[in-house]
């Protein structure tokens, strides 16, 4: 692990229902377990949130159903080990209960210096550069994830599981 570089993730998606609504309860009656269950984990530096503590109210879209998530973590592996190996993976398997289609990206990561701390404007621009141009050293995913920005190492497939990479 390189101490000079964090990894930095933004994943969005689209209510089916308002908040409230019985179709999403079961995803915010979670939202704080999950959320204590990330600051837990092993390489969590930071998370957005609001002052209900999660991220659920930040409005940065017209669309009151769109949602999204960021965090900090110091190595990809960390991250991958909570999003896919932790009680966490359960809950993102029922993700289509709660989110509808989504015709763009919904996750991207990207490396960030250690220290610093991403904005939405960040995550939701390595959303369009994925959209854009695809996985790039500038914005990626677990199944292309490329190295910190001073390191030539080719990109490699973490091998995230099969229904939770593509578009939702």
């Amino acid at each position: 692990m390189d101490d000079r570089w964090h990894i930095a993730q933004i994943n969005v998606g689209r209510l089916v229902a308002p908040r409230g609504d019985s179709a999403v309860q079961p995803f915010f009656d979670d939202l704080d377990r999950v959320n204590a269950l990330a600051e837990a984990s092993s390489g969590f530096v930071w998370r957005l949130q609001d002052e209900a503590g999660n991220a659920t109210c930040i409005q940065p879209t017209a669309d009151p159903l769109f949602i999204l998530n960021m965090s900090v973590w110091t190595g990809a592996d960390d991250l991958f080990a909570f999003v896919y190996r932790s009680a966490h993976t359960p809950v993102m398997a029922r993700r289509r209960e709660f989110f509808g289609g989504f015709d763009s990206a919904y996750q991207a990561l990207w490396w960030i210096p250690a220290g610093t701390l991403p904005t939405i404007n960040d995550g939701l621009s390595r959303l369009w550069q994925i959209d854009r141009f695809g996985p790039t050293q500038h914005a990626f995913t677990f199944k292309l994830r490329f190295p910190p920005p001073d390191r030539a190492d080719p990109p490699i497939d973490m091998q995230p599981e099969p229904w939770c990479i593509g578009r939702a």
